[in-house]
């Protein structure tokens, strides 16, 4: 690890402090939001505690990131298309096609 990173996420030890895997995020996104980016997210976050344990300290970081990150854009999908079922159905309703 470089100096950047060791000071960036390390605790008053210096030791690096394990991130968080943001699985529970990723099952969430998953089940009530977007089936596929929530899959990637969750096998993302499935990562982090395998590569820390190897001592992939960058990787396990990176790889919180990416299911954090993969998390929300589930969760935004999710919510467009949801919203945009919503109108659909409203307006075939309105228009007497239900």
């Amino acid at each position: 690890m470089d100096q950047y990173q060791t000071t960036q996420h390390s605790n008053q030890g210096g030791s690096p402090v394990k991130p968080d895997s943001n699985l529970i995020w990723a099952i969430l996104s998953t089940i009530l939001c977007c089936l596929p980016i929530g899959i990637y997210a969750i096998i993302r976050a499935a990562n982090v505690d395998s590569l820390w344990a190897a001592g992939k300290y960058d990787e396990a970081y990176a790889a919180s990131n990416d299911a954090k990150k993969w998390s929300i854009i589930g969760a935004v999908v999710g919510i467009v298309f949801g919203f945009i079922y919503g109108v659909c159905m409203g307006y075939a309703a309105a228009m007497g096609g239900l």
